[in-house]
């Protein structure tokens, strides 16, 4: 597995997300992802299944130390009140007494964003949590968040695939020494009928999907969660370090992207976006 550099901080470039997974389900595909070669686990307080990425981990043999757990805080949890409570929950959850990753998940403006990196911060002190991050926020939120951190964050997560321009975050993210996680690549399915990519998984004898994780993974600093509840694809998904893309190909696929193509807009939690104006 190769790993991407932030502060310091290696992280595995091709991460296993859990979102819309059960527990039951985790308990059954983890293990077989962790012999497939993934040791990255991304999941979150929202996502309610902490607890089977937790027995799985646990239960698969490994050693701690070559696992990297990431989870997010929820919003409803940012307050001071119930910040550290919530991290001390998803501990449990996840039979861990540290998280590698720790992420703010959305942005909230309930709560000061200073008062919210102060609690990540604090967690670090702790040593509850190794690392901190943020998710889904803009350029300017991020920008504060990294000026109000005594603790460098190390990475922001936020949707990124072949249809969606973000190149204006993407070089603030890397600009302020972090680096991007990339969630939704293969855009909720949408990728897998895309010709472009369809030629370009033929001239490799790959899939499409190892196309898309590969175009990720071979930006610079650059993070890609593989999400499947298909357990013959396992193999296949992290089997991306052993080909690569031209500089053609890469922008080709870059070329796909297209206006109004943001797939997660939650109302209520997201912010106001950067433009993805194709221009750019």
């Amino acid at each position: 597995m190769h790993t991407v550099h932030s502060h310091g901080v290696q992280i595995p470039a091709l991460g296993f997300g859990t979102y819309g997974m059960a527990d039951a389900q985790l308990r059954k595909i983890i293990p077989l992802a962790i012999q497939a070669g993934f040791r990255h686990f991304d999941t979150a307080q929202l996502y309610d299944n902490e607890s089977g990425v937790g027995e799985a981990w646990r239960g698969s043999g490994v050693v701690r130390s070559q696992f990297f757990i990431t989870t997010k805080v929820w919003v409803a949890n940012y307050g001071a009140e119930s910040f550290e409570s919530s991290v001390n929950d998803s501990l449990r959850r996840l039979r861990t007494d540290y998280i590698d990753l720790l992420l703010l998940h959305w942005p909230s403006e309930d709560v000061p964003l200073r008062e919210q990196i102060e609690h990540l911060n604090t967690v670090v002190d702790q040593g509850k949590a190794r690392h901190i991050g943020v998710s889904n926020y803009n350029t300017a939120l991020l920008e504060s968040a990294v000026r109000y951190s005594h603790y460098p964050l190390v990475t922001h997560q936020f949707e990124y695939h072949p249809y969606l321009n973000q190149s204006h975050l993407i070089h603030t993210t890397r600009a302020l020494g972090m680096t991007v996680t990339a969630y939704c690549p293969m855009a909720i399915g949408r990728v897998l009928t895309e010709p472009v990519l369809i030629d370009i998984a033929r001239g490799h004898r790959r899939s499409v999907a190892q196309v898309v994780l590969r175009w990720v993974i071979q930006q610079p600093g650059t993070i890609a969660l593989s999400r499947t509840t298909n357990t013959s694809r396992l193999a296949e998904n992290v089997a991306v370090f052993d080909f690569e893309l031209s500089a053609e190909e890469m922008t080709r696929i870059h070329a796909l992207a297209q206006a109004n193509a943001r797939i997660v807009n939650p109302a209520g939690l997201a912010p106001r976006w950067d433009s993805t104006d194709l221009a750019q």
